[in-house]
């Protein structure tokens, strides 16, 4: 039986970026309605922008995760800044609140004609073990993703690697 490179028997685990498209159109919807009413978001509100999108993390394991390293590829030259939340609870996300966005964010960026992406290596390892520490509380953890350089969903393909 063949082994899987990123499972847990060779000591890894390799958790991918979801899109979580129906939560992304909710709090599209969200932000339609505000303007449709002419209303004004609550103090403190981050409303999404077209260019940013929610994912998700399941941890398929939330104990004993050491993080090792971000596996990001961009499809396309471009930028995107994943920044992770505070939310404990699947949501509603659709209020989502300034205050609830972490710090610090993993910037990830590809140049045109390279072939590798590159990042803010010190903020993305910080940014990585908080996450392996946020897994000791969650099943799952959701991340604002902004894409600019013309970069989209698509062309993002995206996971962070744990020792086990």
């Amino acid at each position: 039986m063949a082994q899987h490179d990123g499972g847990p028997q060779n000591g890894m685990l390799e958790l991918p970026f979801t899109c979580d498209e129906q939560l992304t159109r909710r709090m599209r919807l969200r932000f339609q309605s505000l303007q449709q009413k002419n209303g004004r978001p609550q103090d403190g509100e981050k409303l999404l922008r077209p260019n940013e999108h929610i994912y998700r993390v399941d941890f398929i394991q939330q104990h004993k995760l050491r993080f090792l390293r971000w596996d990001v590829q961009l499809d396309r030259p471009g930028k995107v800044t994943v920044t992770g939340t505070s939310q404990h609870w699947t949501p509603d996300l659709t209020h989502l609140m300034k205050r609830q966005l972490l710090e610090p964010v993993g910037i990830f960026w590809k140049k045109l004609g390279a072939k590798e992406v590159e990042s803010n290596e010190a903020d993305a390892q910080e940014f990585g073990e908080r996450i392996a520490e946020l897994a000791q509380i969650r099943k799952v953890m959701y991340f604002l993703l902004t894409f600019t350089g013309g970069l989209e969903p698509a062309q993002l393909k995206g996971s962070i690697v744990f020792k086990v």
